[in-house]
């Protein structure tokens, strides 16, 4: 049998430790040994040189290897331990993965079995998927992948992106929008909401505030033209005032809701919301929100359980909707 070069072992027992144990399984020198020549079908030669590795590896600060026995005279036990992510951590991730609309089907089992490479295989059992995929929910646009990096970039670099957008109709038919035309955008952002990608941006001569969302853009595309980013554009603040990405004007609002709404309200705006008492039966919250058709619909979902004070604009968009949706069931 040919003879294993020291340098091929070498990077055999990191292959072999990095896959085969962890903090509760090891390998003994003759295990580790036989896993190297059946995997290679070449001799490693004597154990004097295995040894040398080991210890070399033990002494390493970039692949540190732990040594251990169980008693004097019995033989040593060596694993790799220090994995970059705890397997609680990497489940967190699969979870993640699995349950984002924007991936598609095809790279989350992609991205699934990357992330349980980087446990043991015996860890990688313990993540086997329990989250069910819903494949009628997971994006189509193959490309999503492309156009997420392709943006990222071009915020860091600030340049501005061109795209084609659309979206589909009641034949499910997949429409662009200005018969195709290129939108032409300052990107500021990406922002993960309710399962989808979104780009916030500036468009047009008026750089007006617009949302996209990424499964809907076609052939996005870095270009060689730099924008002059607004510094003074609080992203966060922003995001924190929108109601399902509706773009519209910033305004202060007060809405009555009924106390059981209490930890709807908390989840939504935090803590630190104006939240007054108003009566005995509800409470006041006051904040600054963008006045919008998903501002509306959010509101819509709370019934008679939300009522607006102010401003009277969003007053009386909310009796409008109210009469249309009375006028609807009357007949």
């Amino acid at each position: 049998m040919t003879k294993l070069t020291n340098r091929d072992r070498m990077l055999k027992v990191i292959e072999i430790l990095y896959r085969e144990t962890d903090v509760n399984h090891q390998l003994k020198l003759h295990e580790l040994k036989e896993a190297i020549e059946l995997e290679t079908n070449l001799d490693v030669g004597g154990d004097k040189g295995l040894r040398s590795d080991l210890d070399t590896l033990v002494q390493s600060k970039t692949f540190s290897v732990v040594m251990n026995h169980d008693g004097e005279g019995l033989p040593m036990f060596y694993s790799y331990q220090e994995r970059l992510f705890e397997v609680n951590e990497l489940r967190l991730l699969l979870d993640a993965v699995t349950s984002a609309r924007f991936i598609s089907n095809t790279d989350t089992y992609r991205l699934i079995d990357k992330i349980k490479k980087l446990a043991s295989k015996h860890a990688a059992k313990d993540l086997e998927n329990k989250v069910l995929i819903d494949k009628t929910v997971k994006s189509k646009n193959k490309y999503m992948k492309f156009y997420i990096n392709n943006i990222h970039l071009a915020i860091t670099e600030r340049k501005l992106i061109q795209f084609k957008y659309g979206k589909y109709n009641t034949d499910k038919e997949f429409v662009l929008s200005r018969k195709g035309i290129y939108y032409l955008v300052q990107p500021y952002a990406l922002y993960w909401n309710n399962d989808f990608y979104y780009l916030i941006g500036k468009y047009g001569e008026e750089e007006q505030i617009r949302h996209y969302r990424i499964d809907r853009m076609v052939d996005v595309q870095k270009t060689d033209v730099h924008f002059t980013f607004d510094e003074s554009f609080n992203m966060t603040e922003y995001v924190n005032q929108l109601f399902h990405m509706y773009a519209g004007e910033e305004k202060y609002i007060e809405i009555v809701f009924d106390n059981h709404l209490i930890n709807v309200i908390i989840d939504r705006f935090g803590l630190k919301a104006d939240i007054k008492k108003y009566d005995e039966h509800s409470f006041k919250l006051k904040t600054k929100a963008v006045i919008s058709e998903g501002l509306i619909r959010w509101l819509l979902t709370w019934g008679s359980d939300a009522k607006v004070l102010n401003p009277k604009t969003l007053v009386d968009k909310m009796a409008e909707e109210a009469e249309k949706m009375y006028r609807l069931y009357l007949n």
